[in-house]
């Protein structure tokens, strides 16, 4: 019987945070765009912790917004509590965090790429590529459907040869109740001729509400902060009506990590069944007891996994050991002595490609109209795969429309930082972002990424111009605010003289239109310029420093090393340097510099070049 088929501009395979980015992305700049993923009914599954943000990734969440992406309106619509984190510290490192509704959050992405005209959603298993002369110009599922496309994007999460741990027993799947994907690994191996590591993570028990005795816990309520997520108003979404359900905090007890300890030898993870490596920041409850002897208890947070729903996710207690254990270390934690479990908790270990066979598009280097996203590029969290498939929808987008890729820089964005580190360093566990992995992060505020990002976002056809009026609304005011403090501060002034001047002094019908202490304007953009300025004077003076070093920053980036470059010819190279820059195939001479092991005077060297080269 003859294949059916379809043809495309862009082919996104799966439907988690990065692919649904991806699609979007790519639907918006009007590719046509297919997205392929193993359960439709489970798009935007909150597949581990229900909740998105946190230290740094919250910054990425509000880039996604900036960018016109879906993650923060998601989000939005999806809030049991909010939180802003990290208020104790200077405003460059607060970092939104919402507790969300984990049902009402997947609606909300999956009602939310519906709406996208250029977009088709389809529910099957990639198995192999079509090549036509080494390019890959199509995909063959499970039913023996050929759908052709332009350019791809995988975003297979921990779905690539997928194996679930129970203590000694195993299970195939790409998360617990869903299959493993095996033929596409092969494929990414056997055609493609990628290079495939093993990671692991893992995911803790959910319990029953009605179980805990929540009176011997701290209780963690939501914060009343006006800027949460998006920026953008007028979405409409399946919408959560609580905002303001309670977290908890415990701790485990030495009688806890006691059980832990005599039952190693049941750890699949310690007796060698797991080959794949873990996170450090994010440990399993059994490598805390062994790697911090010192510590005789933890923190365990116990979240809501929704509005509607009984079910509490225990932050902090991922484990693989066997089930008969899971219910001992449980019953051993202060008001948890009756909890029952409704799901168990597991560890999972997965297929992810090392990304160093990627350009800072995301694009494969030796198949270029492939791009990679999220896990698959081991990474971990919701909020860096969103980031990576927004950037490689965007990317696969336009190279159905054979245009130059786009690469967003580290000093432009969070996103930047991420996707610059993983193609220029070793990947030998889960990626995590910090905001200590930015150097320029008084410039990357989260309360600032839609001045750094949206007016980007508009050009590149990512933000729609309904979205981008209102922030134009937004920093046209703000534009005028430091335009008037600049025409009327002195020399050796600062914004902190100005706004002690003028702020909450003038009134409407005075020189300066704006009362920018005020936090109590009806207009909420007016409350927004407020805040912005506020941040501004207390940076004043380290943002001025901080931008000369962006300045340098850009001049490294602009020596653009051409993709034909031979380091061979390079005289002065020690033999360490010219494999490393073989190996990760740098496009400029900046990223050059942040690769492990090239020297500053090798970098001299390799500037010498590139001006004769150019010349």
């Amino acid at each position: 019987m003859e294949a059916f088929k379809r043809h495309f501009d862009v082919i996104v395979i799966g439907g988690g945070h990065a692919g649904a980015e991806a699609a979007a992305a790519s639907s918006r700049l009007g590719a046509k765009t297919l997205l392929i993923s193993i359960n439709l009914d489970h798009i935007g599954q909150m597949s581990c912790n229900p909740a998105v943000g946190g230290i740094a990734k919250g910054h990425v969440v509000r880039e996604i917004d900036a960018l016109g992406g879906i993650m923060a309106k998601a989000t939005e619509a999806a809030t049991i509590q909010f939180r802003m984190l990290n208020q104790g510290k200077g405003p460059a490192v607060w970092s939104p965090r919402a507790q969300c509704d984990k049902h009402i959050y997947q609606l909300a992405v999956k009602h939310e790429l519906e709406k996208y005209e250029n977009l088709v959603i389809h529910q099957a298993i990639v198995e192999s590529f079509v090549l036509e002369n080494g390019k890959v110009v199509g995909v063959e599922t499970q039913f023996g459907d050929v759908l052709y496309a332009k350019a791809f994007v995988i975003c297979s999460g921990t779905f690539l040869s997928g194996k679930l741990h129970y203590g000694m027993k195993t299970f195939p799947g790409g998360r617990a109740g869903d299959p493993p994907s095996v033929n596409l690994s092969m494929a990414l191996k056997e055609q493609l001729n990628l290079k495939l590591g093993r990671l692991k993570t893992g995911t803790p028990q959910r319990i029953l509400a009605s179980s805990i005795d929540f009176s011997k816990m701290d209780k963690q309520d939501t914060e009343n902060f006006e800027d949460n997520f998006t920026f953008f108003e007028g979405e409409a979404h399946p919408k959560t009506e609580r905002k303001d359900l309670s977290c908890y905090m415990v701790k485990s007890t030495i009688e806890t990590a006691e059980i832990v300890k005599k039952n190693l030898d049941k750890s699949p993870m310690y007796q060698g069944k797991i080959e794949g490596i873990g996170t450090r920041y994010c440990p399993s409850f059994e490598d805390k007891v062994v790697r911090f002897p010192h510590h005789e208890t933890h923190h365990l947070y116990l979240e809501p996994e929704g509005e509607f729903n009984s079910e509490y996710y225990i932050n902090g207690f991922s484990t693989s050991l066997p089930t008969d254990i899971q219910w001992q270390m449980l019953r051993s934690i202060p008001g948890l002595e009756k909890a029952e479990i409704s799901r168990y908790a597991y560890a999972i270990e997965y297929d992810f490609v090392f990304p160093d066979q990627l350009s800072r598009s995301l694009s494969v280097k030796t198949h270029p109209n492939i791009f990679l996203a999220g896990q698959i590029n081991g990474t971990s969290g919701y909020e860096e795969a969103a980031g990576q498939g927004l950037i490689s929808g965007l990317n696969a987008a336009i190279c159905a429309s054979e245009k130059e890729y786009f690469e967003l820089g580290r000093d432009l964005s969070y996103i930047g930082v991420m996707i610059d580190d993983i193609v220029s360093k070793n990947i030998l566990e889960p990626y995590r972002l910090f905001t200590s992995r930015a150097e320029y992060r008084l410039h990357l505020r989260q309360d600032c990424a839609d001045l750094r990002l949206s007016p980007l976002a508009y050009e590149l056809g990512l933000l729609p111009e309904k979205k981008y009026l209102q922030f134009k609304n937004y920093s046209d005011k703000l534009d005028s605010v430091l335009s008037h403090w600049n025409k009327t501060r002195h020399e050796g002034s600062s914004i902190k003289d100005y706004l002690k001047k003028y702020g909450g002094v003038l009134k409407d019908s005075d020189e300066f239109p704006y009362d920018i202490l005020s936090l109590n304007k009806t207009d909420k953009t007016d409350r927004k310029v407020a805040r912005e300025l506020a941040i501004l004077a207390h940076y004043d003076g380290y943002l001025e420093r901080e931008k000369l070093e962006i300045e340098k920053l850009k001049g490294l980036e602009g020596l653009r090393i051409p993709d034909d470059f031979s380091y061979a010819g390079v005289n002065g190279l020690r033999n360490e340097a010219r494999m490393k820059l073989e190996k990760f195939r740098p496009t400029s001479l900046g990223q050059a510099s942040r690769i492990d092991g090239v020297t500053p005077a090798e970098l001299t060297i390799l500037r010498v070049h590139l001006k004769r080269r150019g010349r």
